[in-house]
């Protein structure tokens, strides 16, 4: 494996079974695709889940050059969700390869086309900021976006790089299910 892969658990030990089932089981994603940068597996045990099925929770998140794919299952055993997240992760792997045959863009990345920073006043006040994200935006049309934003699992939103209009988009799903498109603007 050329990738790291990190394991985190909550309200439970990862024992040296679940770390060698995790590494032999997620090395097959190396050979499929062919850049990851990282693997992040997290594991939780919950102990007030509503459902004693729904107790265990694996969340597989790989990051490679201008992707991020996640997977969630859950079931009343570790294992049993962890196999469950991985077929959904081969199924979006699957996917994701089988959209990008077509190729895209010339390789640019967003950093060598986003336009020059302009000056941001901060307008809120510091205490209301409880997280911050920072993630690499990499140029895509909008029915890549659409694609992305189905492959992450988001629901509501999704934030990219219209390799069209050389602008940041908001992507985001409507009431009815069809899709709607912010275009910012710098006053």
């Amino acid at each position: 494996m050329d990738f790291k892969v990190e394991i985190s658990a909550k309200n439970m030990e990862v024992t040296e079974r679940i770390s060698d089932y995790i590494n032999k089981k997620v090395a097959k994603f190396g050979r499929l695709l062919p850049v990851i940068d990282d693997v992040r597996i997290d594991l939780a045990h919950l102990k007030n889940a509503r459902s004693s099925i729904d107790r265990n929770v694996a969340q597989i998140t790989i990051r490679g050059k201008g992707y991020i794919l996640r997977a969630e299952e859950r079931a009343d055993d570790i294992f049993t969700a962890l196999d469950a997240t991985l077929d959904k992760m081969q199924r979006q792997v699957e996917r994701y390869k089988g959209k990008r045959e077509r190729g895209r863009g010339d390789g640019t990345p967003a950093s060598a086309v986003a336009p020059v920073d302009l000056p941001f006043e901060e307008t809120m006040p510091e205490p209301v900021v409880v997280r911050r994200k920072e993630f690499t935006l990499v140029p895509m049309d909008e029915s890549e976006a659409i694609e992305q934003m189905a492959l992450l699992g988001h629901e509501n939103f999704f934030i990219f790089y219209n390799a069209n209009s050389s602008e940041i988009n908001v992507l985001y799903r409507r009431r009815d299910g069809s899709f709607g498109l912010i275009e910012p603007k710098v006053g």
